[in-house]
């Protein structure tokens, strides 16, 4: 299980959020072996005015949150990270520089869905990759 939020500048952001979310998803199938079925992104555009980034960065600043079930190997995440800086920047020609993610993971207990929780749900897909 994994949710996604993406943020960013709305001019930067609504014009590619559907094709963004495709590319975010490719990287999540390849890296944590996700069914194509499995997405749950949600997209937050800002008005520049609400949305403050680090000195060195663009208009195209771009913050990608991922919280998921804990059981990832290290390298897996860090395949993961790897994927989304290289389809983002080849996709959209936004420099690495100018994307921030960040993976939190929490016990499968702590979730809640399908009217269960998230460790008495039988998963279709493997976590532990």
């Amino acid at each position: 299980m994994a949710q996604i939020k993406i943020y960013g500048i709305g001019t930067h952001l609504d014009p590619i959020k559907a094709q963004l979310s495709d590319v975010i998803h490719s990287c999540v199938m390849d890296a944590l072996q996700f069914p194509a079925d499995k997405r749950a992104h949600r997209f937050f555009p800002l008005d520049a005015s609400n949305f403050f980034y680090p000195a060195g960065r663009t208009e195209r600043y771009t913050i990608i949150e991922i919280s998921m079930f804990e059981g990832r190997s290290i390298e897996t995440k860090k395949r993961l990270i790897r994927l989304l800086f290289e389809r983002i920047q080849a996709e959209f020609a936004i420099s690495s520089h100018d994307v921030e993610i960040t993976i939190t993971e929490t016990p499968r207990h702590n979730w809640g869905f399908r009217g269960s929780t998230g460790d008495e749900i039988a998963l279709t897909y493997n976590i532990e990759v």
